[in-house]
């Protein structure tokens, strides 16, 4: 093994395990923390690692902290993002029961998700609580919505405002999941 490659393979071993073992209550890994145990050239290790996890199905993910992509982000931007693994591809049906989570809270989710997208990004607690009491049981939607922001999918303001957080996105296509439910909604 030539130097450089060993160099950048002990770069890669490092990186895998600091996005794959949860270290905080979120999972994943801020920037300046790749930065400081890889070092400056961390971005180039990330793109490495996301070649490597493209035949397993999974990719190193950004989340900036605006909501919005950047295109070509600086090193500052990447300091302030998290990093974490997720799905390239999508799970089956069958596989979505292994994430521990219930079709019908998953679809509460999907629902809250779209409803707030909807909604230009923001809206009320009590119109989502409406919205997911028409679908699920009435005990489960206070439940179900505190789950959703404990896990990052939401997150609500001081005025009972609900917005999308980061792990909504990482993980979720919006577009996709707005496409589908148009998609769904044309063919009933």
């Amino acid at each position: 093994m030539s130097k450089r490659k060993g160099y950048y393979a002990s770069k890669l071993k490092r990186a895998t395990h600091m996005l794959f073992y949860r270290r905080h209550a979120k999972p994943g890994v801020k920037g300046w923390e790749l930065r400081k145990a890889l070092g400056a050239d961390y971005p180039k290790v990330l793109n490495i690692l996301d070649n490597y996890l493209k035949a397993l199905d999974l990719q190193v993910k950004t989340v900036f902290e605006e909501e919005k992509t950047v295109e070509k982000p600086t090193l500052e931007l990447l300091d302030k993002a998290r990093f974490y693994i997720t799905l390239r591809g999508e799970l089956t049906p069958k596989e979505a029961k292994m994430i521990g989570w219930r079709i019908d809270d998953l679809a509460g989710l999907a629902i809250a998700i779209a409803y707030i997208i909807s909604k230009k990004g923001k809206a009320p607690r009590k119109e989502v609580e409406e919205l997911l009491r028409d679908k699920l049981p009435g005990w489960k939607v206070d439940i179900n919505i505190d789950r959703y922001i404990r896990y990052g999918y939401l997150t609500q303001d001081e005025n009972e405002q609900l917005y999308l957080d980061w792990r909504t996105r990482a993980e979720i296509d919006q577009k996709a999941l707005i496409d589908l439910l148009l998609g769904t909604e044309t063919k009933a």
